[in-house]
């Protein structure tokens, strides 16, 4: 409802009709609207209860005082549309008098017993300026509180349908994925239906400093959301349990075939050269057995952990049985390296005309005698060569 101050001059009968049916929208569309009518059928508490009977009793008054009103308007129009026909004195007189004199009956509103006038009488009729002015009042003080409660709910009810969403769409995958997580679903929907019921009740309990809270709102959104994160991530864990088992099984078995490869190996290279770098960490095979009873009794939360485990494990020790049988390798590669390198040197020394060298011929032999000695000591093999190979570069220096 809108309008501006009492203008001075009289008004007619056809603006305060058209103003008439201005009121008669405002207070339809009002009467039609949602968070009015969910306000009267709420079991509200706190500051909601306490604005909305106020709120209630100014609508109250405001359509008595629309009724009383309204008939008044229906009058004057009935007047103006005979003035067409005839032009009565006394229809003339009434016109004018409806629409400059006091003519129509605000409600009561009852007094205090202490301060009432045991004679005291209804109010004395208002004029139609002054009726449509205490409707705008009414108007406002309804509209206030609808407005206002109308806000925080368009804040609320976002997070708080997309928690509902999250559950609905997880309730099916529920059941089967274990007590504990049933029961936190449990808890979750409880939270939800509190905080909903709580919004619906008492909205304006949320509302404070000018905005709407929303943290537990929030709260039980982010709550709804993690749980449904944990429910697809297990109910997927479910539908591939048996799938990641069975290539647990396979992993393991591949691992073991793996170490016994490398173990073998190692064994063959220590025959051959030394130090060798320790040989494959021992391999513990993941208890399968276990994770099949696991699954068989629904325990989804602690499978997926155990097999989380598992497959961390085995993944680290099939690394572990990688790098030792690298490492195992490079040491007889570094073996035939050595001797390449010496027997190169050795030409060197022929070319050079060094072959009849004594002192070189005893270089030769000690590293010879250390490379083609089992198992063969690489670090004096790698001082032996590199002091022939020092020997030679010596000799083509002087020459």
């Amino acid at each position: 409802m809108s309008g501006g101050p009492e203008a001075a001059r009289p008004r007619g009968a056809a603006e305060v009709v058209a103003e008439r049916d201005a009121i008669q929208a405002n207070l339809l569309e009002l009467d039609d609207s949602f968070v009015k009518r969910m306000l009267e059928g709420a079991a509200l508490t706190g500051q909601t209860r306490e604005r909305w009977a106020a709120a209630a009793a100014a609508l109250t008054a405001l359509w008595e005082t629309y009724l009383a009103y309204t008939a008044v308007i229906d009058r004057i129009a009935e007047l103006q549309a005979g003035q067409h026909h005839r032009s009565a004195k006394n229809d003339q007189a009434e016109l004018s008098r409806l629409l400059t004199s006091g003519c129509v009956q605000l409600p009561d509103q009852p007094a205090p017993l202490a301060r009432r006038d045991v004679a005291g009488t209804r109010r004395p009729p208002v004029t139609l300026t002054t009726a449509v002015a205490a409707m705008r009042r009414w108007f406002t003080a309804v509209t206030e509180v609808t407005a206002l409660v109308e806000t925080v709910w368009a804040a609320l009810g976002p997070p708080l349908d997309a928690a509902t969403a999250d559950l609905a769409g997880r309730r099916p995958l529920v059941a089967g994925l274990g007590p504990e997580l049933e029961a936190e679903f449990a808890d979750a929907e409880t939270a939800l239906a509190a905080a909903r019921a709580a919004a619906n009740a008492d909205p304006l309990a949320n509302w404070a400093d000018g905005r709407v809270d929303t943290a537990e709102a929030d709260r039980v959104r982010a709550q709804a959301a993690a749980l449904a994160r944990r429910i697809t991530e297990i109910d997927q864990l479910r539908t591939r349990a048996q799938t990641r088992i069975d290539a647990l099984r396979t992993a393991s078995a591949t691992a073991v075939a793996e170490r016994q490869h490398a173990i073998a190996g190692w064994q063959h290279a220590a025959e051959r050269v030394a130090p060798l770098p320790p040989p494959p960490p021992l391999l513990e095979p993941p208890a399968l057995a276990s994770l099949d009873a696991l699954a068989r009794s629904g325990q989804w939360a602690r499978l997926r952990a155990e097999l989380d485990r598992c497959e961390a494990e085995l993944a680290t020790a099939a690394d572990a049985t990688g790098q030792a049988r690298q490492l195992t390798m490079a040491a007889v590669a570094r073996r035939a390296e050595l001797r390449g390198l010496l027997g190169a040197y050795k030409a060197k020394a022929a070319r050079l005309g060094a072959s009849e060298n004594d002192a070189l011929a005893a270089r030769y032999d000690h590293a010879y005698e250390l490379l083609w000695t089992a198992p063969c000591d690489l670090t004096e093999a790698e001082s032996a060569v590199a002091d022939y190979q020092q020997a030679i570069l010596a000799t083509e220096g002087q020459r």
